[in-house]
Parts: C-alpha cells; sequence; structure tokens
C-alpha cells in the first residue's frame, strides 16, 4: 500500500499526544536507561503545518543497551527497524501503514543528530515567519509529490539546510 503523504493544519492535541507516549516510554523503559524523551518535529512547533506523526526523540545513556527492550517497545506499540539509515541510531515507528508517532533514538552523545533536531525545533519556535515559510513548503510538497515521500523530502531539503544554519548561528549568537 502506497501510503499518501498528508499535511494538515496544527493540532493543539499534539503537545498531549506527546506527553501521553512519553509517560508510557518512562513507565516501560528502565529510568537508568532513559535521560530524556523530546518533542521535535513538526509537530512540536505551535502553528505549523504538519504531517500527523509525533515525533520523539529518546535520549538513552547506552544505545545498544536500548536493544535488549524491544519487547517493551513492541507492547507499546513501535516496530523496530534498527538504525534505518543514520548509524547510532534507533527507529521506532508506530501505527503500521497509519503511523502516528516515531521514535528517533540516540545516546545522549550523539550531540550533532539530537543538537539538530532541537535546535531547528526551538529556532522555529521564536522565529514565526521561519515556521510559516516552512509550512508553505510543506504543504506544496506534499501537494506535488502525494506518495513520494523522497519528492517530498527533496522539495523540503534547501530551506531545511538553510534554516538549520541560521538555528545553529541563532544557538550561539549573544542574546
Amino acid at each position: 500500500m502506497v501510503r499518501k503523504i498528508e499535511v494538515v493544519p496544527y493540532d493543539q492535541s499534539w503537545p498531549i499526544k506527546f506527553e501521553e507516549e512519553k509517560a508510557s516510554l518512562i513507565d516501560a523503559l528502565p529510568k537508568e536507561l532513559v535521560v530524556n524523551v523530546l518533542h521535535i518535529g513538526s509537530t512540536s512547533v505551535p502553528r505549523l503545518a504538519a504531517k500527523p506523526i509525533i515525533d520523539i526523540a529518546l535520549v538513552v545513556r547506552n544505545i545498544e543497551a536500548l536493544d535488549s527492550y524491544q519487547d517493551e517497545m513492541l507492547t507499546l506499540g513501535y516496530e523496530s527497524w534498527g538504525e534505518y539509515g543514520l548509524p547510532g541510531r534507533r527507529y521506532f515507528p508506530k501505527g503500521g501503514n497509519l503511523r502516528t508517532h516515531q521514535i528517533h533514538a540516540y545516546q545522549f552523545d550523539s550531540l550533532y543528530e539530537l543538537g539538530r533536531h532541537v535546535t531547528f525545533r526551538d529556532y522555529l519556535r521564536v522565529h514565526p515567519k521561519a515556521a510559516e515559510a516552512y509550512g508553505r513548503i510543506k504543504l506544496q510538497a506534499a501537494a506535488a509529490h502525494p506518495t513520494d515521500i523522497d519528492g517530498y523530502m527533496d522539495d523540503k531539503d534547501e530551506f531545511v539546510k538553510k534554516v538549520e544554519k541560521e538555528a545553529l548561528l541563532w544557538l550561539w549568537k549573544d542574546k
């Protein structure tokens, strides 16, 4: 089944859905493993149009130790796809073809990947014009590539890279 790429207006239930999932993860996994659970991605930015999939960064002390908790993740409804193209990450989608959540798990010292996600999110949260522009690009990309995730991602790529650079400069700039 080819999944249609759907970008929808911001939904105020997204932060609530994240908090519910965060609580489930914290309950299911050992406290000594989990460092933090963060809401990332477009659903974490108020007023931003997004695919209705809650992106979660699961920050753990040891990424290999997380591999021992496949049963717990399965009980929560997550599939384990391993690194899924990014060394050092563990990827867990939930919902099958109707994906509702996806976890990007990283070891706490994966500073580049974690920092990229968090800084991009925070930048869009405090720069509404950039978030609005990103929302327009996402809507256009979804309309142009309704079943082609690679095309959709390619259409966003230049903007995302530009804003990631701006966000990193913003992070380090004296405020």
